[in-house]
């Protein structure tokens, strides 16, 4: 078991926080290959010939079920008085830090706040901060595309009912658009993240796809 820190995106942490989300994607970086069949011994990961077996390129899988994910997100660090009348109230949420009696992490999203200090990117959340921790349960290889509509809306999908018509389509309000199907909706997400790292849709990079828990505290708390 192994305890990693792990980004997401505003829209993704609303969806973790509201249970919707159980699963995400990472690019693997992988060379060009042959093969196209994907083996797994022990926790490695290959790619190489389904009717041989050869193993011909090793996968940078980072993650095993077991481990423990501690997500980071946009925040800012405060005296643990600030906000004191509002913490709890609403959606507003506040981590204290464990041992120094003073200061506390409050996050953006949900939090309609300016003033200083300002926000600080996800990427410097510390781990007394996090107030999401995720346990794998599952890890599998993949294309991008062979998501299935079911993967697609435990990425995070959400059910809209669409006024005036009778059948009920799947799709969010993401970017302020609807989609046809969670496929769709989860596609254009991905656009959205990855086209300018080149690795969109239409690439068809490979990927890890991760399934967890969702647990609402502290990856350090005496509940974890």
């Amino acid at each position: 078991m192994t305890d990693r820190p792990i980004l997401f995106s505003a829209a993704m942490i609303r969806a973790l926080l509201t249970g919707r989300k159980t699963q995400t994607r990472r690019v693997l970086d992988v060379p060009p290959v042959t093969f196209d069949a994907v083996f797994c011994d022990d926790g490695i990961w290959y790619i190489g010939d389904a009717t041989t077996g050869q193993r011909e390129a090793r996968l940078p899988v980072r993650y095993q079920p077991g481990d423990r994910l501690w997500v980071r997100e946009a925040h800012a660090i405060l005296p643990r008085t600030a906000y004191r009348m509002s913490i709890g109230t609403g959606t507003i949420a506040q981590r204290e830090h464990p041992t120094d009696g003073y200061s506390a992490a409050v996050f953006r999203e949900g939090f309609d706040r300016s003033g200083n200090p300002g926000w600080r990117p996800s990427i410097h959340l510390p781990r007394w901060a996090s107030r999401l921790t995720l346990t794998v349960t599952d890890v599998r290889v993949q294309r991008l595309q062979d998501i299935s509509e079911e993967d697609a809306q435990a990425e995070g999908c959400i059910k809209l009912k669409v006024t005036g018509r009778a059948a009920e389509f799947t799709g969010s309000q993401y970017l302020g658009l609807h989609w046809p199907s969670c496929r769709a909706w989860y596609r254009d997400l991905w656009d959205s993240l990855n086209v300018a790292r080149g690795f969109g849709w239409d690439a068809n990079p490979w990927v890890v796809a991760v399934t967890f828990a969702v647990a609402h505290r502290n990856i350090d708390s005496a509940e974890a």
